[in-house]
C-alpha cells in the first residue's frame, strides 16, 4: 500500500476555519458574559445558529464571507465540474 501523495497547498480547509472561529468567538462570548453581562450569551446562541445553518445547507454567513473574500473551499464539499457549460443536478 503506498502512502497518499503530500497535500499541494498547506491552507486550512473552510471547515477547519469555521470550526476554530465559531469556538474562538463561543469562549470570548462566555468570557463577557461571565465578566460584563449574561446578554454576551446572544453572541453564542448566534454562533450556534450558524453552525446548524452550515450542517444544514452547506453554507451560513461566515462560509459565504470566508469563500469570496479568503478564497477558501471546503473539503467536503467540492465544487461540482463544469462540463459543456452545465453544472450537474447532484
Amino acid at each position: 500500500m503506498t502512502p497518499a501523495p503530500p497535500p499541494t497547498t498547506r491552507r486550512w480547509p473552510l471547515e477547519r476555519v469555521l470550526f476554530a472561529l465559531a469556538g474562538s468567538v463561543t469562549l470570548v462570548s462566555a468570557l463577557l458574559a461571565a465578566v460584563v453581562s449574561p446578554w454576551f450569551l446572544v453572541l453564542t446562541a448566534f454562533v450556534g445558529v450558524n453552525q446548524w445553518l452550515f450542517a444544514a445547507t452547506r453554507a451560513c454567513p461566515t462560509s459565504l464571507l470566508l469563500t469570496r473574500a479568503c478564497g477558501l473551499r471546503s473539503s467536503l464539499y467540492p465544487v461540482p465540474e463544469v462540463r459543456g457549460g452545465q453544472v450537474p443536478l447532484s
